[in-house]
């Protein structure tokens, strides 16, 4: 299942996860997000149990897109401890992020 973070969850929902998490930085006018979305919701039922997967709207969470330093979307971040360990940015394929994922499991 694919989450919805906001600033009001992210810190619960995110920085203090026991698993890995994958975070969409996306907005609903953005073309590529769009492409993206099917990808992310693979990934959630790949990841099942392994990696917490969610979507954070950035139009509604400026702040935090900002705190991340995203500069374009769509952007993935995987974070692990409250920390990033790594991202990627654009429109990627299903095979693409998969095996990033799993490359940092």
């Amino acid at each position: 299942m694919v989450e919805k973070f906001t600033s009001e969850n992210f810190e619960e929902q995110v920085l203090k996860s026991e698993q890995v998490v994958l975070v969409d930085f996306y907005a609903d006018w953005c073309v590529p997000c769009k492409m993206l979305a099917p990808v992310v919701e693979a990934m959630a039922e790949t990841f099942a149990g392994q990696v917490k997967t969610g979507k954070l709207n950035l139009d509604e969470n400026l702040e935090l897109a900002e705190r991340y330093g995203v500069q374009s979307i769509p952007t993935l971040i995987l974070l692990k401890g409250g920390k990033e360990i790594d991202r990627m940015v654009g429109i990627q394929s299903k095979d693409a992020v998969e095996n990033f994922v799993k490359s940092k499991l």
